[in-house]
């Protein structure tokens, strides 16, 4: 046994340039996965945490009917035992209360249809980046009641700056008589999501609620866990214990199930990108085996006339397809690091493009993981002496008088 593998490594060196291009074009196979792999592990995280950090929340709670209908009276059933719940819950890092209503916003210039949000300005910037996304003005500063955050491109559309004043209005929850109200452009933020810089205004929850007129209700709790997972976790207990009363806890791939099935695509894409990837490594294997076989076809001849078994020529050649796929894997990984990692701390600039109703708040950085310089490499190993087993028994099956009749 250790006879045939000494032989299996020298042999392989026979031809040092070969090896060293198949080495490398396998290596480079390895290290595209590796690279691969890790950048769409980097995507995901970027995209989970864009979806969830900028605004949506990693779970939200609300009455069983808003979501399908949007109605200002939909708020949130017995909201004082759910908070109640919520501060006693060991699961959740931090949420906040929210009431939306949709509305108008009108300058001296122009007018527009708005999503106005009350928040709470001190639970608010603990889960969403509403407070960073500040790009002139303030975050709710002082205790000024008629203080509003828009979004830029709103501000450009109404043609107001900071300082200028504004009228919101919007309708009752229960008459739907309108309510108005004068407001000060107290911040105005960029989030890089159209949907939200040209939307959506900020003000204070307790004045939000005086004008739709819901006394102390919300039509939405945001939520954070002291588990990213459970978000994800669609069968989680948590979602069942708070889906009552008439209320629907919801994790955010049930709120964005567009980017959930984006991210399991993903999945399905490094599979693909693998098995296309391993093709091309198994054909470059297969070629120099057998360029490595038809070469010393005379020296196959004269062990087998000495009596050397087939077996043992087909040990001696998958011998060598491992000890290829050693020296590959080290080519491989060695490269994959040193590119995944250059590129991790420089990152890729996918700011401001949208995917999966997702936009990039961020750099990409891929994600180094110690998975991939172990199960990636274990699977290019057992591939590469599979398929060696075809040029193994090839070599096998060699006669000696077919053999030696190949001249040196």
């Amino acid at each position: 046994m250790w006879l045939t593998i000494k032989l299996a490594w020298r042999n392989i060196f026979r031809n040092k340039r070969r090896t060293f291009i198949a080495g490398t074009a396998i290596g480079l196979g390895l290290a595209s996965l590796i690279f691969v792999d890790a950048t769409i592990i980097g995507m995901k995280d970027n995209m989970i945490r864009s979806a969830t950090s900028s605004f949506l929340g990693e779970g939200q709670i609300h009455h069983k009917d808003y979501r399908q209908t949007g109605e200002v009276t939909d708020t949130i059933n017995k909201i004082d035992q759910v908070i109640a719940g919520l501060e006693e819950e060991t699961l959740v890092k931090e949420f906040t209360m929210r009431v939306m209503a949709f509305g108008m916003i009108t300058s001296p210039a122009n007018v527009s249809s708005i999503n106005l949000t009350g928040i709470n300005p001190n639970t608010e910037k603990n889960l969403s980046q509403v407070d960073e996304a500040i790009q002139q003005g303030d975050y709710f500063q002082g205790e000024n009641e008629r203080d509003i955050l828009i979004g830029s491109e709103l501000a450009e559309i109404l043609e107001v700056e900071l300082g200028d004043r504004v009228v919101i209005t919007v309708s009752e929850a229960e008459t739907g008589d309108l309510s108005q109200e004068m407001f000060r452009i107290s911040g105005i933020f960029h989030f890089n999501i159209q949907e939200m810089d040209r939307g959506m205004a900020f003000i204070r929850i307790e004045k939000a609620q005086q004008m739709l007129a819901i006394g102390d209700n919300a039509h939405e709790i945001a939520l954070n866990f002291t588990n990213r997972k459970i978000g994800r976790q669609q069968d989680h207990p948590f979602w069942q214990e708070y889906s009552k009363y008439g209320n629907s806890a919801l994790g955010w791939t049930s709120l964005m199930p567009q980017l959930h099935a984006a991210l399991e695509l993903t999945d399905f894409s490094t599979l693909i990108i693998g098995l296309i990837l391993f093709g091309v490594v198994a054909l470059g294997i297969i070629n120099t085996l057998f360029m490595a076989i038809h070469e010393r076809i005379f020296e196959f001849g004269v062990l087998r006339a000495v009596g050397t078994r087939p077996f043992k020529v087909a040990q001696m050649i998958l011998f060598e397809a491992g000890a290829l796929a050693i020296i590959s894997i080290i080519l491989g990984n060695i490269l994959g690091f040193v590119v995944t990692y250059i590129v991790s701390r420089v990152g890729i600039d996918y700011t401001g493009i949208e995917f999966a109703g997702v936009t990039f708040q961020e750099h990409l950085y891929p994600q180094l993981e110690l998975i991939q310089f172990g199960w990636y490499p274990l699977w290019v190993f057992v591939i590469t002496v599979l398929v060696g087993i075809y040029p193994a028994i090839y070599a096998a099956k060699l006669t000696p008088v077919k053999a030696l009749q190949k001249t040196l």
